[in-house]
This record gives structure tokens, C-alpha cells and sequence, in this order.
């Protein structure tokens, strides 16, 4: 249910940034989202339509860029991308993991008339 404060603060982002630069209506929405983030693009996508309606923003595109977990390694200083669960170093085999992307929510850039 934290999509619905979520999408409060996308709108209300988006309608002072629209406001300030004096358009007339905002055309898409391009969002970057991380994989950890636990934020699932079709309830944003529910609560942005509702919200919207009769706004500067009513009838814009919502588009969802997924950015995929990374992780380095304390240990050796490997980064990769996990398969699955395991967390664990393929470069040496340490559980001293530190995520370095995946975690992202992100406002990336407006459309605007």
C-alpha cells in the first residue's frame, strides 16, 4: 500500500515542476525504479490514473525503467549482478555483499506542452 504515498509525492513532484516551467499539460512521466525497491508499476500506474484526472497531468504516460540489482564484494572488490538468492562473491566466494544498485526511485524526466 506505500505505492499509494508514493504516487502522492510523484504527483505532487511532477505538478511544481510543470507549474514552474509553465506548461499546460504534462504528456509522460519517465520513472527508474530498482528492483529492490518493492514498488510494483501497475499499482503506481492505478493510483497515478485515479489521482490525475483533471489535472495538468491527467491523461500522461507512466514509463517504468527497472534497474537491476548490483552488488559488490567487501571482501575482494567484485561487482556483479546476483542470479537469483545468492548473494554470495563468485569471484571468491565471501558473504560481504553491499548493494550498489537496485534501490533506485526516481523521478528520471517529464514530457510537457
Amino acid at each position: 500500500m506505500h505505492e499509494l504515498a508514493v504516487t502522492e509525492n510523484i504527483v505532487s513532484v511532477v505538478t511544481r515542476h510543470a507549474q514552474n516551467a509553465g506548461a499546460k499539460r504534462v504528456t509522460s512521466i519517465h520513472l527508474i525504479i530498482g528492483e529492490l525497491a518493492s514498488i510494483v508499476d501497475d499499482c503506481i500506474q492505478f493510483y497515478f490514473d485515479y489521482m490525475s484526472r483533471g489535472t495538468i497531468m491527467d491523461g500522461a504516460q507512466l514509463f517504468f525503467e527497472r534497474v537491476p540489482i548490483k552488488l559488490h564484494c567487501g571482501e575482494c572488490q567484485h561487482e556483479w549482478s546476483p542470479a537469483g538468492g545468492d548473494w554470495t562473491c563468485p569471484a571468491c566466494s565471501a558473504a560481504q555483499a553491499r548493494v550498489i544498485a537496485g534501490r533506485e526511485f526516481t523521478i528520471d524526466h517529464i514530457e510537457v506542452e
